[in-house]
């Protein structure tokens, strides 16, 4: 890996952290959010996490989905079609064969969990492998990065489309597309806008030529709006924002997005033992995090902390193990092709 894209392996880093504490606070909303896990103190209620929730919904997947486009297109070059689907149905089909027989026997249902991403991933890679036999790679001389009408008018299409789909599919509603493909669809047309973003932004060399000022502007913007959801309750602004949320959403998806990749290119793009190795184990800790941390709720489910000390410390217990667990599981022989 060139030195230009360390950035994106310490991105994947943050983003698996998150993923994780965002699924640490899952149990502890109103509801409970269908998770498994049922809090036995209701003072560990947290009831303003939803806002954390939220924001996080509103890029973190999407941010997901673009780095793997982001990578698909060299290793396809690289390894052509039989070797690249190969690869995929390895690295991606075995753990979400896995971990849904496992995260079923734990819930005593057919439970997809969070392999959702997983799925959908090498759905996305197949069907870039069947448009690649199709079709010649884009070629193009221009290496100009969006600037901000362009990323403007990206966040119009994908909140257009995304209040629409909420019209008749509100957020937080999943179903099984051709009857196997678990999405949410309120967030899905973001997914499919970012995976192909990623695969052009590495054909046009879009993150290496985006200007200081987009990024500085954009992060700006994604920290403004999300100042503003952590205000949404129960006045004209939840009551607006509510009713155009597919372009609130998708405003906070498109700037945030580019603002991390601009900071992270900026700011973070080096590495060292420690960025290497919890890289290294970022994909393996994303995929078998959820057991880890369903184990832990359990066990401390008579622990009284404090309902944030709570959420805390199974966030960072779960990081810990996770991608503890990962690298002695990627020294057995073999596991390092499939985490």
């Amino acid at each position: 890996m060139s030195n230009r894209e360390y950035y994106l392996d310490n991105l994947k880093v943050f983003l698996t952290v998150l993923v994780i504490f965002h699924h640490a606070g899952q149990a502890y909303t109103y509801g409970g959010g269908n998770w498994p896990y049922v809090m036995s103190n209701p003072d560990e209620l947290l009831p303003n996490i939803w806002h954390f929730h939220t924001v996080n919904a509103a890029f973190f997947m999407g941010l997901f989905f673009f780095i793997s486009g982001y990578f698909v297109p060299a290793s396809y070059d690289r390894q052509g079609p039989g070797g690249f689907i190969k690869k995929k149905l390895l690295r991606l089909g075995i753990p979400f064969a896995v971990m849904t027989v496992l995260l079923s026997l734990v819930v005593g249902r057919y439970e997809v969990g969070h392999m959702w991403f997983v799925e959908s991933l090498l759905v996305f890679c197949l069907l870039y492998a069947v448009i690649r036999l199709l079709f010649r790679p884009l070629q193009t001389r221009r290496r100009r990065s969006p600037g901000l009408l362009a990323l403007a008018a990206a966040a119009l299409f994908m909140g257009l489309g995304s209040h629409l789909i909420r019209q008749v599919s509100p957020q937080y509603n999943w179903i099984d597309l051709l009857g196997f493909i678990h999405i949410e669809p309120a967030h899905y047309l973001q997914y499919v806008i970012m995976f192909i973003a990623g695969v052009l932004a590495f054909r046009f060399k879009w993150l290496d030529t985006m200007k200081d000022s987009t990024g500085i502007t954009c992060l700006g913007i994604a920290l403004a709006l999300t100042a503003l959801e952590y205000t949404r309750y129960d006045w004209w602004w939840f009551d607006f924002v509510n009713r155009w949320y597919g372009f609130y959403d998708s405003s906070i998806c498109i700037t945030m997005n580019a603002g991390l990749l601009w900071l992270f290119r900026r700011y973070c793009n080096h590495n060292n033992g420690a960025l290497k190795w919890a890289s290294s184990q970022s994909y393996g800790a994303y995929v078998i995090h959820l057991l880890i941390l369903l184990g832990l709720q359990y066990a401390f489910d008579k622990v009284w902390m404090g309902n944030v000390g709570k959420f805390l410390f199974l966030g960072t217990m779960t990081c810990f193990l996770s991608f503890g667990l990962t690298w002695l599981l990627r020294l057995i022989p073999g596991v390092k092709r499939v985490l």
